[in-house]
């Protein structure tokens, strides 16, 4: 699978922010595993795994009586879960190399499966869903993190630079034939292929420059722009105005950041 049809690329600087923005929202996703009944000696999935934050989490959470099996088509990334997993001894982690959208799992009775900012990037969110429910065993829990309203990523005080991108984001993600929204129809989805849904949380923030949670989309604006501009979806010049303006509210202590929206959606196989 060509490593260009990942949005954002798969090189170390992606890796990088990818790592960062999983320390930063790791406590929502350990708080989401328990309440979704995650425990030692289970066996997980994680769907659309990348470079394997989740996945060492997940096998830590498991044990070495559990399992872990990780689902990603890039195979640079899986090269670093594996790497990362044999430096830690976790010899209960397996990988496979597939397209979530068109490869069967190869796994009929896992515990639980966690998706995290993944159907947004898929043409076709219901299939995946679909292939999650097969690989559950019935009373099986999956558990999802999604954006809602991308749009809803706004500075105060505004900074215009800033919306563009994100519209350039959108269209760049929707050209690929992901939808950034996707949340908004992701219970409906779910019902549809089979589960019931137990719990949904809405995680919405207002962070400030010194707040930790702001680096998560300030770096994602230096790897994204860049992308977007290697795509031919940006200018340069864009670039650069894009990031004087990030640097000119980080000087204000009252600018306030609103972080897309995500909706936490804990459901289970019936």
């Amino acid at each position: 699978m060509a490593e260009r049809d990942y949005v954002l690329g798969t090189h170390e600087a992606e890796v990088e922010r990818l790592g960062l923005q999983h320390r930063l929202w790791r406590p929502r996703m350990l708080e989401a595993w328990r309440h979704a009944g995650l425990i030692e000696g289970q066996t997980a999935l994680d769907v659309g795994a990348g470079p394997g934050h989740a996945t060492l989490d997940l096998a830590e959470i498991v044990g070495s009586a559990g399992r872990v099996v990780a689902l990603e088509r890039s195979r640079r990334f899986l090269d670093t879960l594996e790497s990362r997993a044999a430096a830690r001894g976790l010899a209960h982690v397996a990988t496979r190399e597939i397209d979530v959208v068109t490869d069967e799992f190869g796994e009929t009775a896992a515990d639980l499966a966690w998706c995290r900012w993944l159907l947004c990037f898929v043409s076709d969110p219901r299939k995946v869903i679909r292939r999650i429910g097969a690989a559950l065993k019935p009373g099986g829990t999956a558990v999802f993190h999604e954006y809602i309203d991308y749009r809803g990523w706004r500075i105060a005080p505004r900074v215009p630079e800033l919306e563009l991108f994100v519209e350039r984001v959108i269209a760049s993600w929707r050209e690929e034939g992901g939808e950034p929204d996707v949340g908004a129809e992701l219970t409906s989805h779910l019902v549809e292929s089979g589960f019931e849904i137990l719990m949904t949380r809405l995680h919405a923030d207002a962070v400030s420059p010194a707040d930790p949670l702001w680096q998560w989309p300030r770096r994602y604006v230096e790897v994204g722009a860049a992308r977007l501009v290697e795509l031919g979806q940006m200018t340069a010049a864009e670039l650069t105005a894009l990031i004087a303006g990030f640097e000119r509210v980080e000087r204000l202590a009252h600018a306030r950041m609103l972080l897309p929206p995500v909706i936490e959606v804990i459901a289970r196989r019936r």
